[in-house]
């Protein structure tokens, strides 16, 4: 199945375009700056994060050590793997070598492995240490993860289910914006193993999320219900937004990023339409310094910012410019608003090198709803941030 570009409606005006191809692309002197302050900062946390993960947020600045049992610890050891390619340095890749040991046990015993944040997990560990070291036991895991995600596959609705007991019907049938980034997972599955069903479950998923997450205006629904047996769309939701009518920032992001990466598995066109529609109406709705409210409803202070979704936007932007034909009106007001953000985030986002444990970015939200991680780092966004600059500075295959 392929989205008819027929059917997808215009992008609306990038407001901003003038004022961000006005801004001069920065030295790479500056980016390696930034580059080096966060490997300084990974350096500082190896003491405390080798043996164990990073909570998802910090608590006054310092994430709590947790064991590989939440849904974010992928991002961590993906931290490693590219401050290991971006620097060559052996001490990364050791860190990271016996944290993806631990992803090869988590999937063996089930260990919180019901949901569909698979792809996050695998993807950015054992996905990444097959791809740069060879790591068979590495890609042994990641198979199995991807064989898990798959039994959350729905086939009436077509899509794989986000959370909860297949059985329980106020679960059932949902999917969130955020598995856009879980379905690399099931396309290298099926690149590796040669089986087509990983593929023709994310090809179906993807086309649900961009005919039913997506909005007529190009903002996002966080979370829509399918019904499992009809197949019937059932409506849209939030669960971090701000309302069931508003943009959460962060699931925008995900979109942006979301889109265009599965382009690179899917080669429809019309998923690099969707994400640019995506990016017009984040950007036309940023503060002055292009870093995001927790949620689009909100354009200006004193709303709570959130520099993880800000992160994540740079590299979807990043990536959506490289997808795009270099004719496109918006390529380069996308790559120029992905360098500005990274250079934002930098220079007025990075916390200080404080004690082990300590994150790297500033004012990120979690879940608002439920004040948690509000106003603290994010691990996720301290991994895109880092991956921004890696996109920014080298040539790089992505893990995802």
């Amino acid at each position: 199945m392929s989205l008819l570009l027929s059917n997808i409606p215009a992008r609306e005006p990038l407001a901003r375009a003038p004022e961000l191809l006005a801004q001069a692309r920065p030295s790479r002197e500056r980016l390696d700056a930034i580059l080096a302050a966060v490997l300084a900062r990974i350096d500082r946390n190896l003491e405390v994060f080798t043996d164990a993960f990073p909570a998802p947020s910090s608590v006054n600045g310092v994430y709590p050590a947790i064991d590989n049992i939440e849904w974010t610890n992928g991002f961590w050891t993906g931290m490693l793997w590219l401050a290991y390619e971006a620097s060559g340095e052996a001490r990364y890749r050791a860190a990271a070598d016996k944290q993806v040991r631990t992803f090869a046990a988590r999937i063996q015993n089930e260990i919180n492995v019901d949901h569909h944040d698979l792809g996050f997990l695998y993807s950015l560990s054992c996905v990444a240490s097959w791809k740069l070291t060879g790591d068979i036991g590495a890609r042994d895991a990641a198979l199995a993860a991807a064989r898990r995600l798959m039994t959350r596959y729905l086939p009436a609705a077509g899509i794989v289910q986000a959370w909860g007991d297949l059985s329980d019907p106020q679960q059932a049938g949902r999917m969130i914006i955020d598995c856009n980034l879980n379905l690399p997972l099931l396309y290298w599955a099926s690149a590796e193993t040669g089986d087509p069903i990983f593929r023709l479950a994310a090809d179906r998923h993807i086309d649900q999320a961009a005919r039913f997450i997506v909005r007529s205006d190009a903002s996002t629904f966080h979370t829509f219900y399918m019904d499992p047996k009809s197949g019937a769309p059932v409506g849209g939701k939030t669960h971090q937004g701000f309302s069931d009518a508003s943009c959460w920032a962060r699931g925008q992001a995900w979109g942006i990023s979301g889109f265009p990466l599965v382009h690179r598995y899917k080669a429809d066109a019309g998923l690099i339409q969707v994400a640019a529609r995506l990016a017009n109406y984040y950007l036309n709705r940023l503060p002055a310094d292009l870093i995001c409210c927790w949620d689009l409803i909100f354009t200006q202070a004193p709303h709570e910012r959130d520099s993880s979704a800000a992160a994540i936007t740079a590299c979807g932007l990043l990536e959506l410019a490289r997808a795009l034909p270099l004719t496109d009106p918006d390529r380069t007001a996308y790559e120029a608003a992905a360098v500005s953000m990274v250079l934002t985030l930098g220079e007025q986002y990075l916390l200080p090198l404080g004690a082990p444990g300590s994150g790297v970015l500033a004012h990120a939200v979690y879940h608002m709803p439920n004040k948690v991680g509000v106003d603290e780092a994010c691990i996720w966004g301290d991994y895109f941030f880092l991956e921004a600059l890696v996109r920014l500075t080298r040539v790089w295959e992505p893990y995802w």
